[in-house]
């Protein structure tokens, strides 16, 4: 049997072109020859200075690869001996046996809890996140970022050793009185500073509620179609999901649906995602009335309440509420930038204390030089003069595509969702597979939602594109959208 030879196993790897530097691939392979079994335990390696002649390298090199090995327990000097390979093979009580047949390469998905399946299994999140028709992203190169780079200097040049160490409270308090009265001027928002908790975004909001409050099992109405992330948010937590329709008003149970009291009911009244119609009046004091009756808790996504084109936003669910039954969410996701991670959350009086505390708990505050600079933001004005600008811009943006559609399809499609928000949405006709057309746009570097995507339950599902307008420049609107209308007509 040939003898194995360590000099010639590390001549066949070292790579004298390579910018790794020689001590460190000497250091790699020979870790690597250890762990692998091709130098076994005890075996006694050359000395640095055999092994520096054999390799034809410094011998400082082979010092470092040795020392490195023996300070991270790969090899053993023995006094007077040398240097030994250690035994680095785990004692097998610690390896339970395989049982026989079974795969050891498990797959990844394999791995998963039920709840970790439940959870990636419907994941909606696009790899993408800017272009053309990228829907709920906002021109992030319009932020004023020389007045936020200016804000955060200034914070961070003298910073208070409160805003370094572990945040508490829910939130930097400054940011949570500011943030309060914006509600309750913009959005007529009943609520203090107290009642406001920091998050990092819709979906921490929604899985504190649902950590807070909930309990696997409970039952939970959702609008259909509604918000991917907010229904895989719930199905991970073990809640069991009651799709409710929605027409023009907003969501509309039915006698059926009224018989399963939920735990938690899921709406976005302002502006329903993804369809852009507004709950109206009656709809609103109907839930409110239903909640109290049962006990739920009302959920209320404020989404894009901010941009609306026709009249003045309208007001919150939250607002008409006089018995602590909505629990109201907002982001600051499509006012200043996605990257910020901040959102906020408005509670019922009787449930601040326990989710400053189960926030506490669960995620520890922080961020706090990141709040103080929103906070100064909102206070000196730069927030709202920003909505307001962008405002015209979406406004903008939003007509050259209506004409870009009319152009194209006419009556061939209904447009749906045009009076607030970053998107819009065509309905197609039924015979049109819109994943399919998503797909072939995607390929062409347009990128679109498949309405149908956004629904619960198969049967009611509405073929359909949903198509966001605010990142595309406005001459990129139409050539983008020619891309698109061209796969569309194959279809129709």
């Amino acid at each position: 049997m040939r003898t194995f030879n360590l000099s010639d196993y590390l001549l066949q790897y070292l790579d004298k072109t390579s910018d790794t530097p020689r001590n460190r691939q000497l250091y790699r392979l020979m870790r690597q020859a250890i762990l692998d079994r091709v130098l076994p335990p005890d075996t006694r390696l050359p000395s640095s200075r055999d092994l520096a002649n054999e390799l034809q390298i410094s011998r400082n090199t082979v010092l470092y690869a040795y020392e490195q090995l023996l300070a991270e327990g790969y090899v053993e000097a023995r006094a007077g001996s040398g240097t030994y390979v250690a035994d680095t093979v785990p004692d097998t009580v610690f390896m339970p046996p395989t049982p026989r047949g079974s795969n050891a390469a498990v797959s990844d998905w394999a791995q998963l809890s039920q709840r970790g399946h439940r959870l990636v299994a419907h994941a909606g999140a696009s790899p993408q996140q800017w272009g053309a028709f990228v829907p709920g992203v906002p021109d992030v190169t319009r932020f004023p970022h020389k007045i936020w780079s200016s804000l955060q200097s200034k914070i961070w040049r003298n910073p208070a050793v409160a805003t370094l160490t572990y945040g508490g409270g829910g939130g930097y308090q400054p940011l949570r009185e500011v943030v309060a009265e914006y509600l309750k001027g913009s959005r007529s928002v009943d609520c203090e500073a107290g009642q406001v908790v920091i998050t990092n975004g819709i979906h921490q909001s929604i899985d504190l509620c649902l950590r807070l409050l909930s309990d696997p099992g409970d039952v939970a109405w959702v609008e259909d179609p509604c918000y991917w992330g907010a229904r895989n948010l719930l199905t991970a937590s073990g809640i069991t999901i009651r799709p409710i329709r929605v027409d023009p008003e907003g969501i509309c149970p039915d006698h059926a649906d009224l018989a399963v009291v939920p735990r938690f009911i899921f709406v976005t009244p302002s502006h329903q995602y993804p369809l852009g119609m507004v709950m109206s009046l009656a709809r609103r004091r109907s839930l409110l009335e239903y909640a109290k009756t049962h006990g739920c808790w009302i959920i209320e996504d404020d989404y894009d309440s901010e941009f609306r084109y026709n009249g003045r936003p309208l007001a919150s669910l939250q607002g008409m509420d006089s018995d602590e039954r909505v629990l109201y969410m907002g982001t600051f996701s499509k006012t200043m930038f996605p990257g910020l991670r901040l959102g906020y959350l408005v509670l019922p009086p009787s449930l601040k204390q326990p989710f400053v505390t189960g926030m506490e708990e669960l995620h520890r505050s922080g961020q706090a030089p990141l709040q103080a600079t929103m906070a100064e933001f909102m206070i000196q004005g730069h927030f709202s003069s920003h909505i307001r600008k962008m405002r015209l811009l979406y406004g903008a943006r939003l007509e050259i595509l209506q004409q870009e559609i009319a152009r194209h399809f006419a009556d061939d499609v209904q447009v749906v969702g045009t009076d607030a928000g970053l998107h819009l949405a065509l309905r197609l006709p039924e015979k049109c597979d819109d994943q399919l057309i998503a797909g072939q746009a995607r390929e062409q570097g347009v990128i679109v939602r498949p309405l149908s995507s956004y629904y619960h339950v198969p049967d009611s599902r509405n073929a359909g594109l949903v198509l966001g307008y605010a990142c595309v420049n406005d001459a990129n609107i139409a050539p983008a959208f020619d891309v698109l209308a061209r796969i569309i007509r194959r279809h129709l």
